[in-house]
């Protein structure tokens, strides 16, 4: 046997005495249940326990403005989404045709997103790259409110917390087949 072939040989014996090993060492055979991890806290699901309802269901205390959100967007997203939302090496964040035109329009806040609360979901979620859930919450509320604002849908002066974002009606909200209609708002 050559060489090669033997240390191959040498592997795929160890990768299989390795995985049977393994094997028995993950399953509880008194509970018989598989033993992987470690159970987890309640307080270390609550930290990821985030999702926030188009009802509003899940939305977290604090508030902010257009004004409020511009600030914060000049220094933590405008590097990403450029000038006032227009796009830069991200997608653009205002603006866009109306869907009917075709599926390859661009899909913008405006055109797109059924319910504000899915946008605040969003940032705080995957917001601002590379890291994402560093935003406070009213840094959330406010960036919600300043990219809404610039897409016309809520006014200069809006206020958005956790009565007021659930209540703000999105142009495509219609453009969706709602799975569970008895959540929505």
């Amino acid at each position: 046997m050559s060489t090669p072939n033997f240390i191959r040989l040498v592997a795929l014996g160890a990768l299989v005495l390795g995985s049977t090993a393994s094997a028995q060492n993950s399953f509880d055979v008194a509970q018989g249940k598989p033993n992987l991890g470690t159970p987890i806290s309640e307080a270390e699901i609550a930290a990821w326990d985030i999702s926030i309802l188009p009802d509003g269901s899940g939305l977290p205390p604090g508030s902010g403005t257009p004004s409020d959100g511009a600030r914060v967007f000049a220094t933590k997203c405008a590097a990403c989404h450029g000038e006032n939302g227009k796009g830069a090496s991200a997608a653009a964040l205002v603006g866009g045709a109306p869907l009917t035109n075709g599926i390859e329009t661009t899909k913008t806040i405006a055109n797109f997103w059924p319910y504000a609360t899915t946008l605040f979901d969003f940032t705080r979620r995957a917001m601002p790259w590379p890291r994402p859930r560093t935003l406070t919450n009213d840094e959330v509320y406010a960036l919600t409110a300043y990219m809404l604002s610039l897409n016309k849908i809520v006014g200069e002066d809006a206020v958005m917390n956790a009565q007021t974002l659930p209540k703000v009606r999105m142009p495509n909200r219609d453009g969706f087949i709602v799975r569970f209609p008895e959540r929505m708002p």
